[in-house]
């Protein structure tokens, strides 16, 4: 039995800040300073628990999880590491053992049908290296037409991507019996309805969402 007065060890204060912090949050969990907070972080950091993504406001964020330590890579992880838009997320699915790819990790956020995943993953149309295993993740997730028209999407916003593979082309573009599909639910472009026409695809963007990718 732990006396009372006791500290609390290493795993405790973990499992008390497990997730997304600031250093005002660890202050006001544990009760604890301002210094004493940033020097808990630096001693969680040394040991590897701790992921820190810097927000729009210059402010730092702490992703604290004992899974950090183990190593791995989950696909919120690729997107930050691509693009100018960061996302914060209590999310601890790790892959281990495999390099995870840009291609995989398309089909993933466009699946979240969260709009700054899928807004973020933009950036990553930019480093597609296989077309041939993008069209069959796509085909495998029923997702050609979406990836068609997100590429057809960064090729006005990001210019000089690599060009879409040709088959990807014949046998993506939809069909004149095809019905229009949402990326999300009821949300319409006002700005790129060439696209939307092209690949029978509402995109849920217009040119005021993009200022990050501009800035």
């Amino acid at each position: 039995m732990k006396k009372r007065g006791s500290k609390p060890n290493m795993g405790e204060i973990i499992d008390k800040i497990s997730g997304v912090q600031t250093i005002e949050s660890i202050k006001s969990t544990l009760a604890i300073s301002r210094n004493k907070a940033v020097y808990l972080v630096y001693l969680l950091r040394k040991k590897g628990y701790v992921k820190t993504k810097q927000d729009s406001d210059n402010s730092r964020i702490y992703f604290i999880s004992t899974q950090n330590a183990l190593g791995g890579v989950s696909y919120v992880d690729i997107i930050n590491r691509y693009s100018p838009i960061k996302l914060s997320t209590l999310e601890v699915y790790k892959i281990y053992g495999r390099e995870v790819s840009i291609e995989e990790t398309i089909i993933y956020a466009i699946k979240t049908r969260k709009f700054r995943y899928i807004l973020a993953s933009l950036a990553l149309f930019k480093g597609i290296k296989n077309w041939r295993e993008m069209y069959r993740l796509a085909k495998e997730n029923n997702l050609v037409r979406e990836i068609g028209a997100l590429y057809g999407l960064v090729e006005v916003i990001l210019p000089r991507i690599k060009k879409i593979n040709k088959t990807f082309l014949i046998y993506g573009l939809p069909k004149k019996s095809d019905n229009f599909k949402y990326i999300l639910p009821n949300l319409k472009s006002k700005d790129y309805s060439l696209i939307e026409d092209r690949w029978k695809v509402f995109l849920p963007f217009n040119n005021s969402d993009f200022k990050e990718y501009l800035a």
